[in-house]
């Protein structure tokens, strides 16, 4: 198989449309910053590079052969690509466009991501956000397979190839049926629990856990023939008085709110929380673009969260 030819260097296609635009061999190298004799030099390297002669020598300057006339129009576009792809990398770096492709828990995302993914749009209007959810498990399995850079997902995660980033502690709340004894009560203690039937999510999720635990050391039951799918799935039986759950606080402040709620949010003396968070595979390093995530995410919780959750970063 031959050998391909030498390809041009960007300096050589600079020199040349230099050359090209100023005319004379003099006023190119002197607005190129280099000796008339190192420009000839660049020219006569393209040259015999494209076997091309491109340039005659006039008295009065210089004229492109009908070829130079051709190559110069290819040199201006590919010195133009070439400065995009320059401008596009420092916009990388700088993390203010590209795509970053994000998966959060349903119990999460949809109650949190909103208000930063606005944040993101207002400040960085450059970057693309692929956005999805999906059970903790297959987000986690998908974000190890590169099909996401990015997860948001319920805090602690055991997973040695991740990256893990705390972004605020979130505050959960009893919910029960508007007519529930409970339903009156300013706040509850935990021995207010004892007997009372609990309902979960499947234990897929992070807040299954949750409730299991906090079942087991009040005495509640765990009723796991009522296990739901989905945040609104468990409201909508707790509001039937099939049981109580627990509800995160911004989805209590997205779905639960206003006289004809379905069911009352009674708060923990004390306080309960859960933490919640980002994961990133640990091989990615720190892009720039989950940094300016992070940031969004930051913000949002110090302002528009703020007082309905508790910030917290690691």
């Amino acid at each position: 198989m031959p050998t391909p030819p030498d390809l041009p260097s960007m300096r050589q296609l600079r020199y040349f449309v230099a050359l090209a635009d100023a005319g004379q061999y003099r006023r190119a190298a002197e607005r190129m910053g280099i000796s008339q004799p190192s420009l000839s030099l660049q020219i006569s390297a393209l040259e015999e590079r494209l076997a091309l002669r491109l340039v005659e020598r006039r008295r009065g300057g210089t004229l492109l052969t009908p070829a130079g006339r051709e190559v110069l129009s290819r040199a201006r576009l590919i010195l133009s690509q070439t400065e995009d792809l320059v401008a596009q990398a420092h916009s990388l770096t700088a993390g203010v466009t590209g795509t970053l492709r994000l998966a959060s828990t349903p119990t999460i995302g949809p109650y949190m991501l909103p208000a930063v993914v606005r944040h993101l749009h207002e400040t960085h209007p450059g970057l693309r956000l692929i956005a999805r959810d999906g059970p903790p498990r297959e987000v986690v399995e998908d974000l190890l397979a590169g099909q996401h850079d990015l997860i948001v997902t319920q805090l602690p995660l055991a997973a040695g190839d991740l990256s893990l980033r705390r972004l605020y502690r979130e505050p959960l709340f009893l919910a029960v049926a508007r007519d529930h004894p409970l339903a009156s009560r300013a706040q509850i203690g935990r021995d207010d629990l004892a007997g009372l039937d609990l309902l979960s999510l499947n234990p897929g999720y992070g807040l299954h856990d949750v409730i299991a635990t906090l079942a087991r050391d009040t005495g509640a039951r765990l009723q796991s023939e009522y296990e739901g799918t989905s945040l609104d799935a468990l409201r909508q039986m707790v509001a039937m008085n099939m049981g109580a759950t627990l509800l995160p606080a911004l989805y209590i402040r997205s779905e639960v709110a206003g006289a004809d709620a379905d069911v009352v949010a009674v708060p923990f003396r004390g306080g309960m929380t859960r933490m919640v968070g980002v994961a990133w595979r640990r091989s990615l390093g720190k892009p720039r673009l989950i940094d300016q995530f992070l940031a969004a995410a930051d913000d949002v919780v110090a302002t528009a969260y703020k007082g309905r959750v508790i910030q917290d970063r690691g």
